[in-house]
């Protein structure tokens, strides 16, 4: 079923002619969008093309890559990944179990709001997980779907009129 209503989302998605291009980058990079791009120098958005985690760990690398996997309806692999980092975090034993299991309903769970796609026994093992969460209860899904959008999404990303876009208005700036 998963697989058909991602067949579906892709269809629509072609359907409404969403275009990735952004000549306007207030959709993508926060904070005020032309001092972002100020900022961003073209050695920074050229740095994102050396690793997945390079580009995960910049402000307006992790916004891009955002914007563009909005255009392909698959954030939610994003947002879950963010997710997990965020709840690495956290430090009161009250508030982990609470977070746990509010990241399980939202991505993990069969029919989850925003469900990552992973397979069955990630799934189970991390169910077991969350039962009696600890900081590392989501790690083996969560590399999945990091192992997921490094293979995936990013190279698209970085072939995507969304990145070239951004490099070629960094690289504009200096002439």
């Amino acid at each position: 079923l998963d697989h058909r209503n991602r067949g579906m989302r892709t269809r629509l998605g072609c359907l409404s002619h969403k275009s990735d291009s952004y000549n306007d980058f207030t959709a993508i990079l926060p904070d005020k969008p032309n001092r972002a791009l100020k900022r961003l120098s073209t050695e920074e958005a050229t740095r994102w093309a050396d690793s997945f985690d390079v580009l995960l760990s910049h402000k307006y690398g992790l916004a891009a890559f955002r914007a563009f996997l909005k255009t392909e309806f698959s954030e939610e692999n994003l947002e879950f990944w963010l997710a997990c980092e965020d709840f690495k975090k956290t430090r009161s034993a009250a508030k982990l179990a609470s977070k746990a299991q509010r990241i399980f309903e939202e991505f993990i769970d069969v029919q989850a709001p925003r469900e990552v796609n992973i397979d069955f026994q990630t799934r189970e093992l991390t169910r077991r997980n969350v039962q009696e969460p600890s900081l590392s209860c989501f790690d083996q899904a969560q590399g999945k779907v990091h192992s997921l959008m490094e293979k995936d999404s990013y190279p698209r990303f970085l072939r995507s009129k969304i990145y070239t876009d951004l490099l070629s208005q960094t690289q504009r700036r200096l002439s």
